[in-house]
């Protein structure tokens, strides 16, 4: 039997919920409230992903990268920088005395000591004496103490055995860095943790050298060297993002009111707008450091150096939510107790919906066919000693027994 007032305050608190302010897109983002489905959409992630390896891995088979002269080993010519000359007229200089042109003629350093940089193949004695006499007679360089000079255009040979050892002991540093990583977070987290947290690594990885790949960057010794610090980084955002998910999922077996999946999902968004300010916060020195590397010095390992510190750090960010926290979930509902209780939790939700679905649809079964089921009002008919409804509300003053 329905109570009058009973009816009248569920009306007033559904008007209250209906009226209440919904969170907009930027609130939820920092406030971080779950309102974004990171891990419900993980299947989207995993494609993203898919897609964004396949493209750097086919970029790096088939064109594969643009080594700086330290990997490729060649020539390399310093010339001062005269006021008014161009990397255009120093280009033609060269192409003048050897018939081709140059690899690469870039300035660098700015001021008294700017000069132009030519990278070219290996060079024998008799080019490398037509080379320096060209560009002494087109541009009379000066020594550092201001006398014209032909010993000012500095030529030297680098090779390439030199560049293979730097990338041999790049490779054993990463595999190094690599392992100590999982020992790491597996003595700090656990193992699917550290699992997750390697994948989000090597995904960093592989999508920085396939955009380097893809654009043409030069991979110069500097590049190799953001490559590894920027690990650090994204090592640095995984543990943040698992330390949350291991709070939130604390005890999360004996819990039935949300899965593994929902409080990761959970830990994502809480940790969501922590990430974007912890990049933008880390991206802007890095910027800073191109536009003095490019347009004020023109110094090419400071831009090597900050060109995929930048790249890898947004890469970073990306992983470390919408990639190792979605796999992470993945390996755990797959193996392990995690699977048997995100199944215990969902059937008894399921019940739940079911049974509340049996209730609303019981007054129609009673009902008479045709007729619309009538809501009942309270009788005061009803005998005084007539027990009430265990959890019913009262429905009227107290009567005192009369003597």
């Amino acid at each position: 039997m329905s109570n009058p007032s009973s009816v009248m305050e569920t009306d007033t608190v559904n008007d209250q919920a209906a009226a209440a302010p919904k969170h907009g897109f930027f609130e939820r983002l920092y406030t971080g409230t779950g309102g974004f489905r990171i891990v419900g959409r993980r299947r989207m992630y995993y494609v993203i992903a898919a897609v964004l390896i396949l493209i750097a891995l086919l970029s790096i088979g088939l064109r594969g990268f643009t080594l700086g002269i330290d990997f490729a080993g060649g020539t390399r010519i310093q010339l001062p920088a005269a006021a008014g000359t161009s990397t255009s007229q120093v280009t033609d200089a060269y192409a003048k005395a050897l018939g081709h042109d140059p690899v690469t003629v870039q300035k660098v350093g700015s001021g008294a000591a700017a000069s132009y940089e030519v990278r070219s193949d290996t060079l024998d004695a008799t080019q490398q004496d037509k080379v320096q006499t060209a560009l002494f007679d087109a541009f009379h360089p000066k020594d550092s103490t201001g006398t014209v000079s032909r010993n000012a255009i500095s030529i030297a040979e680098i090779s390439s055995t030199w560049g293979g050892q730097v990338t041999r002991k790049a490779l054993i540093a990463l595999g190094v860095f690599v392992l100590l990583t999982m020992i790491y977070i597996a003595i700090r987290f656990e193992r699917d943790m550290s699992i997750a947290a390697i994948a989000s690594l090597f995904f960093n990885l592989i999508v920085t050298a396939g955009l380097y790949s893809i654009v043409g960057f030069e991979v110069t010794p500097a590049a190799v060297i953001g490559l590894l610090t920027i690990l650090g980084y994204v090592l640095y955002d995984n543990v943040v993002v698992f330390d949350k998910v291991e709070e939130n999922t604390r005890g999360v077996l004996h819990r039935t009111n949300r899965t593994y999946a929902e409080f990761a999902n959970l830990a994502a968004n809480q940790t969501l707008m922590r990430s974007i300010n912890t990049t933008i916060i880390g991206i802007l020195p890095i910027i800073g450091m191109l536009v003095i590397a490019v347009w004020l010095l023109g110094v090419g390992t400071l831009k090597d150096l900050a060109l995929v510190q930048l790249i890898g750090m947004v890469v970073g960010a990306y992983s470390s939510i919408f990639f190792a926290v979605p796999l992470l979930v993945s390996i755990k509902e797959r193996w392990g107790p995690v699977a048997a209780h995100t199944k215990k939790v969902l059937s008894k939700r399921a019940g739940r919906a079911a049974r509340s679905a049996d209730d609303e649809a019981a007054p129609r079964r009673v009902a008479p066919a045709g007729t619309a089921p009538r809501r009942r009002e309270p009788s005061g008919d009803a005998p005084r000693s007539a027990a009430p409804r265990p959890g019913a509300r009262p429905t009227g003053k107290r009567h005192k027994n009369r003597h």
